[in-house]
């Protein structure tokens, strides 16, 4: 059975966090935990800035070289979107527990599991996300991600909307991209071979999903018959998310 591309997302669940956030797509499940402003240890605190700690936790055993890889590019980014100078010398830390990830990811061996960090870091960066929103983080800005493979059949190429595992495998490239709310680029990780006009293409289809429709173009785009509707907008789910969230709270009033 194909894991669901649907995402999904539950806020504000974990009693003894600042904010945490559990979300699931494309066969993955992170669970994220945000505390900070907290003190931090004078060697390691920064004098105009907060630091960002994340850690980044595997579905079994301990964590290695690939989750070190997915930490560095993930604290890169939420530095972009935090308002850190707001909290000077203090430690944000933001934990990222990967619950599930899909059949043939755990099925396979090792070698295969380790084949690339790519497909798993959309659901890493969008949990990271609203965790921090649940937290009432100051934000700059938000951000919305997704992952996508460029396949061939030797006369035409397409684009893949988060493809599976044995998709991304037999690709010629994946992709992750993640666009903030203002419809700038913050994240463009590639593997495969690929082409400028490919990339060009994977970014316009990854626009079109993460970010409101408003703010695209509207082109026709290479694969965009697989695209669907509901799916087409991050930025909507995020949106609705929140709202849900706020709904639920005030519910007690009534």
């Amino acid at each position: 059975m194909a894991p669901s591309t649907e995402p999904t997302a539950i806020l504000s669940h974990l009693h003894r966090t600042d904010g945490s956030a559990t979300f699931s797509q494309n066969g993955y499940t992170v669970i994220g935990a945000v505390n900070g402003p907290l003190e931090i240890q004078r060697r390691d605190e920064l004098p105009e800035e907060a630091a960002i700690d994340v850690v980044v936790r595997p579905a079994a055993g301990v964590g290695g070289t690939r989750e070190r890889h997915l930490e560095s590019i993930l604290q890169s980014t939420l530095r972009q979107i935090i308002l850190i100078h707001n909290f000077p010398r203090t430690l944000i830390q933001i934990t990222l527990q990967i619950t599930s990830t899909p059949e043939n990811d755990t099925a396979g061996s090792k070698l295969i599991q380790a084949s690339s960090n790519l497909p798993i870091l959309p659901t890493l960066l969008q949990t990271a996300v609203l965790a921090l929103l649940s937290a009432s983080m100051p934000l700059s800005m938000t951000l919305t991600s997704t992952f996508l493979a460029v396949t061939s059949d030797g006369s035409s190429r397409s684009i893949l909307v988060n493809p599976t595992l044995l998709e991304s495998q037999a690709a010629s490239s994946v992709h992750v991209m993640a666009f903030t709310s203002h419809g700038d680029l913050l994240v463009a990780e590639s593997e495969g071979d690929f082409s400028l006009k490919d990339w060009e293409a994977v970014h316009d289809a990854a626009k079109a999903i993460c970010c409101d429709d408003s703010q695209t173009s509207g082109g026709r785009l290479m694969g965009e018959e697989d695209m669907d509707e509901k799916s087409g907008s991050m930025l909507m789910f995020v949106k609705s998310t929140l709202e849900d969230k706020i709904e639920s709270d005030f519910q007690w009033k009534d």
